[in-house]
């Protein structure tokens, strides 16, 4: 049945642009219906990116993550993790408080990357987010600080 539904919002577009992309199953695959009936601004590649990244988050990410999604049950605050914004894909993001949690491992801090996340940041400080960045080494040696950092940027701790 979904497969009938489907076929009347089958654009041919789509499935011609993700032909050979690895879209597992193709357009008949329930898990990537919304894609074509769902409008976004978002870039569908983008989306699919998103998608893997959740499925192989680092450690550290797997680590904080458990702590954020205790969020919503502790304080009320939806986080998501891999999150596409625009054209980024942030680690996490609570977008009710428009606050943005990157991990950054030593690659950030090369000169190079680090002008890009300046563009991104500035891009998505345009959109009403602030960004969180917390360096992997940090999560590592200071995991509650880390949490207590994100705490303070949400409000809810001085």
């Amino acid at each position: 049945a979904l497969a009938c539904a489907l076929s009347a919002c089958r654009s041919s577009t789509w499935a011609e642009e993700f032909e050979g992309e690895g879209v597992s199953g193709g357009w008949t695959d329930p898990s990537n219906y919304w894609m074509e009936i769902v409008p976004s601004a978002i870039d569908p590649k983008t989306i699919l990116r998103a998608r893997s990244l959740r499925g192989d988050m680092t450690n550290g990410e797997q680590r904080l993550w458990a702590e954020l999604r205790e969020f919503r049950r502790l304080y009320g605050i939806h986080v998501r993790k891999q999150v596409p914004i625009g054209p980024y894909i942030a680690d996490f993001a609570m977008h009710s408080a428009k606050l943005i949690v990157e991990l950054d491992g030593h690659f950030h801090f090369e000169p190079e990357r680090m002008a890009k996340d300046q563009v991104r940041d500035a891009w998505l400080a345009t959109q009403g987010y602030r960004v969180v960045r917390i360096s992997t080494g940090e999560l590592e040696t200071a995991f509650d600080g880390c949490v207590e950092e994100i705490l303070r940027a949400l409000g809810l701790m001085e």
